[in-house]
């Protein structure tokens, strides 16, 4: 049984090795962008109840604005990094034709984050499970199970893991008592604030947004705002092309 174990360890973490390759060399990427269709947050086959998603409205996104990113990163206990090299992010902002392609024609820096994939490449090449989607569309972590390998950093094509090269308790000022803490070694995400969901409440980037730019809620139901939302606006996912099937979307 441990040689099994041993085996799948090293097959797992070759897939994720192979997964980034391929997307930093552009074997996986087609270069092209292609606009929202209904097939994008149609019920996926075998799946009941809620996939949670989130849209982002890029009209409403205020230029300079960072308080989504400012309240995840303390809701979740997101260490402020000096280095460069070593950041940790759940959210941040990037420029919107690198984050979508050429058909957004804002050069303003939009949010982005984890895409709590259909077909999340960073579990399927995970060696141990510690990264899994949960029935509910979430892409979760567990930190006990992660060993550090990275190959879910490397397998991601929208470069939304990050690792905690030092403690990260030593760049919390003002902790949250509400989520625990991370360790040095493993990684970590935006989680669709699955831990404010289960007590009623919204997503922290949802409710800090001064503008209303950011919606969430179940791509499943016809009758949810998101829904009504997706299916009345014209709307990119990023790098569609690769297959992950994103449950984040953004209004053009």
């Amino acid at each position: 049984m441990m040689h099994n174990d041993r085996r799948e360890f090293i097959r797992k973490a070759g897939i994720g090795m192979l997964a980034g390759m391929g997307a930093a060399s552009g074997i996986l990427t087609g270069g092209g962008f292609e606009r929202t269709t209904s097939a994008a947050w149609a019920a996926v086959p075998g799946e009941h109840g809620r996939r949670w998603g989130m849209l982002i409205d890029t009209r409403r996104c205020r230029e300079g604005c960072t308080l989504c990113i400012e309240s995840c990163h303390h809701t979740h206990n997101v260490p402020a990094v000096k280095s460069p090299d070593e950041t940790v992010e759940w959210m941040h902002k990037e420029d919107g034709r690198e984050l979508l392609g050429s058909l957004c024609s804002s050069t303003a820096a939009l949010p982005a984050l984890c895409n709590h994939c259909v077909e999340p490449s960073c579990a399927r090449a995970c060696p141990t499970d510690s990264i899994f989607r949960r029935t509910d569309g979430i892409v979760a972590i567990d930190y006990h199970r992660c060993v550090g390998c990275r190959s879910c950093m490397q397998s991601c094509p929208y470069g939304e893991v990050s690792f905690n090269w030092s403690d990260p308790r030593a760049s919390l000022k003002n902790p949250s008592l509400d989520y625990p803490t991370r360790q040095r070694g493993v990684v970590e995400k935006c989680n669709f604030c699955s831990d404010r969901l289960v007590r009623g409440k919204k997503p922290s980037c949802v409710e800090a947004c001064p503008e209303g730019a950011i919606s969430f809620g179940n791509l499943n139901d016809p009758s949810s705002e998101i829904r009504k939302l997706l299916e009345s606006s014209e709307t990119l996912q990023r790098k569609p092309e690769l297959g992950t099937r994103p449950s984040v979307f953004y209004i053009i």
